[in-house]
């Protein structure tokens, strides 16, 4: 394969690692998995969880979902609270498979209950600390009342509790990670014990790449939902949920330019192909991906001491040490190792595997 632009590509290899390890925990403990289908968005990497015997997915609006039941997936959860102005989409789909939606509010169960044509399951949308939505897991009564008002509905089959972790990408350890997820289960646990002693059946789905990755008991959860693990990124990496050897795409990014007094490299590789998210290194100082060499059907170790400092539209710019700076030159192609894979691959809509292989998104 020839390189001329900004190319993402994906190491079928490493993700299909990434995909059993996570599998063969879920099917150790016991749990149902339900991967979150927002990192990839593609069909053939969907197609690469199938062969692996996963059949429930997750994704993250009613256009993925309508995509990847094209695609032939027929038992799919929307873990987004319902935007009811899809509701013609919804009822298309709730027709074809079977469709999981997320409520947190009365508004939403009534607008579902006047306006489906076919049963949908629901699960409360809770929030166990994360604090981005959902119903605090704390308000027991809040919680008990809204799903009395789901189960007066005949189309509207209540099936449990959703939590997202994402503070624990804010964790600073690994111990941090469990101990978060261990503070959101105790906190579920006495919210389920509440609920059934109203003689309430339901399940707890929890989803968080890193506590997924880090925790190695799933006692009183019923379905995980990890995405990132799929690809895994930097972010992950410097969580500790990976190493990065997991890593499973880099974009590969040509050189344009080369400053010796600061030590910098130019590439043609900016926020519209990685968007801007970063993480803080031990200093404060703002990292926006890891370089790596690419090499013959796949990419190298990060690379110590080089990494992308600032991004502008198309801009990257890269500081280097001296070594490294003097081994490549204008024209070359070098790897980025993405903070975030799912941003990276919805900005680039496409992949390419190791042995030049196109792999196709859903797109924007």
């Amino acid at each position: 394969m020839k390189l001329k632009k900004p190319t993402l590509l994906i190491d079928k290899e490493k993700c299909l690692h990434n995909i059993r390890k996570m599998k063969a925990k879920a099917d150790k403990s016991g749990v149902r998995f339900r991967p979150h289908f927002k990192t990839h968005q593609s069909a053939e990497v969907g197609e690469w969880i199938r062969n692996e015997g996963i059949s429930a997915i997750t994704v993250s609006s009613i256009s993925m979902a309508l995509y990847f039941a094209q695609n032939g997936w027929d038992d799919i959860t929307v873990a987004f609270p319902v935007n009811v102005a899809e509701i013609d989409e919804i009822n298309e789909l709730a027709m074809q498979i079977s469709l999981n939606l997320l409520v947190e509010n009365d508004e939403a169960v009534n607008y579902l209950a006047s306006n489906l044509k076919s049963e949908v399951g629901i699960y409360i949308k809770i929030d166990a600390g994360y604090h981005r939505t959902g119903m605090l897991v704390s308000d027991h009564q809040g919680i008990h009342n809204l799903l009395n008002s789901i189960r007066q509905h005949e189309l509207l089959h209540f099936k449990g509790l959703l939590v997202h972790n994402g503070h624990t990408y804010k964790a600073g350890s690994h111990k941090e990670v469990i101990a978060i997820h261990e503070q959101s289960i105790e906190a579920l646990m006495r919210l389920k014990t509440f609920l059934i002693g109203n003689d309430i059946d339901l399940e707890i789905s929890i989803g968080d790449t890193p506590s997924m990755s880090l925790v190695e008991n799933f006692d009183g959860i019923d379905e995980i939902r990890p995405g990132n693990f799929v690809l895994y990124d930097f972010m992950q990496a410097a969580l500790g949920s990976c190493k990065t050897e997991n890593i499973a795409v880099a974009l590969a990014c040509p050189i344009v330019a080369k400053h010796a007094q600061r030590m910098e490299i130019v590439i043609y590789g900016g926020a519209i192909h990685l968007s801007k998210d970063f993480i803080l290194d031990d200093i404060g100082k703002p990292i926006y991906g890891r370089v790596v060499q690419l090499q013959n059907n796949s990419w190298s170790k990060a690379i110590g001491g080089a990494y992308v400092k600032s991004l502008s539209q198309e801009h990257g710019v890269i500081k280097v040490n001296a070594a490294f700076f003097d081994k490549i030159s204008v024209g070359d192609f070098i790897g980025i190792l993405p903070i975030h894979s799912c941003l990276t691959v919805n900005l680039m809509n496409e992949y390419y595997t190791l042995d030049g292989k196109l792999v196709t998104t859903i797109g924007p």
